[in-house]
């Protein structure tokens, strides 16, 4: 029940840190160092830098959603105020199942 419980905070607290900069969300031009010229490519290896796996990053897919596989407590204890501001830049948001994309 903690773990749940943790999870959901983590999601709440990085759900609320995008909302407070929603006027940066699909601002890519924004970023100062990009990994890649497309957004997603770019938030895909600063995920993995941040939270590296062995596993797919995208670990599902919904009708225009993809959802993916780096938990968000995960990433919180990793990423400066600046990375999570890029990946939210790059499309990167909070949803009902943790990090997602649009497709």
């Amino acid at each position: 029940m903690d773990d749940f419980k943790a999870v959901v905070d983590a999601e709440e607290k990085m759900g609320a840190f995008f909302e407070a900069h929603e006027d940066e969300f699909l601002k890519f031009d924004r970023v100062a160092h990009k990994l890649s010229r497309r957004p997603d490519l770019h938030a895909f290896m600063l995920l993995d830098s941040l939270v590296p796996g062995d596993d797919y990053i995208v670990c599902s897919a919904s009708h225009d959603e993809i959802f993916l596989g780096v938990e968000v407590g995960d990433l919180m204890k990793v990423a400066t105020e600046e990375q999570l501001i890029d990946l939210h830049r790059c499309g990167v948001r909070v949803g009902d199942y943790g990090l997602e994309m649009f497709a």
